[in-house]
């Protein structure tokens, strides 16, 4: 027969275990939305700014349009945890992909724009190699994960 302290106990898990899971929902409706509100705002954006020209109207919308992908990739582990209960590193892979090409775009971007002097030119393309091997890395990484090798340490 269970005691009373017992009886507590399962109920506080109980109660941590729901709020959890409604962190998680609010959490993933919160990364929904965002997404949402970010793919209005480049929308809006790239028309109010094509008199700048198109090229770069068409960069700031790219950007915009990749972060819509790393909020939505977000909620769609959230909602693939909350179903499964189990988290798996391929979506947080993706993300890392998607984030280190929409800033080797901006920084990109920024420097087409910008007259840059040698050091900041320098900088830049330090900044792009690094997020480029970044890049790189990450899709050996995703390899390795899909394929299932085990590496030993």
């Amino acid at each position: 027969m269970a005691t009373q302290t017992e009886k507590m106990f399962k109920a506080s898990i109980q109660m941590m275990e729901w709020l959890e899971k409604w962190g998680y929902i609010t959490a993933g409706l919160s990364f929904l939305l965002l997404g949402m509100a970010v793919f209005a705002y480049g929308w809006a954006t790239f028309f109010s700014s094509l008199y700048k020209g198109i090229l770069n109207a068409s960069m700031a919308l790219m950007v915009d349009l990749l972060l819509v992908i790393i909020f939505m990739e977000l909620f769609r582990t959230i909602l693939e945890f909350l179903k499964t209960h189990t988290l798996t590193l391929e979506p947080f892979l993706y993300i890392g992909i998607v984030a280190a090409i929409r800033r080797i775009l901006t920084l990109t971007a920024h420097e087409a724009i910008a007259e840059a002097s040698a050091e900041q030119f320098s900088r830049y393309l330090w900044d792009v190699g690094m997020h480029g091997g970044l890049v790189a890395g990450l899709i050996v990484s995703l390899f390795i994960y899909k394929k299932g090798i085990t590496v030993k340490v």
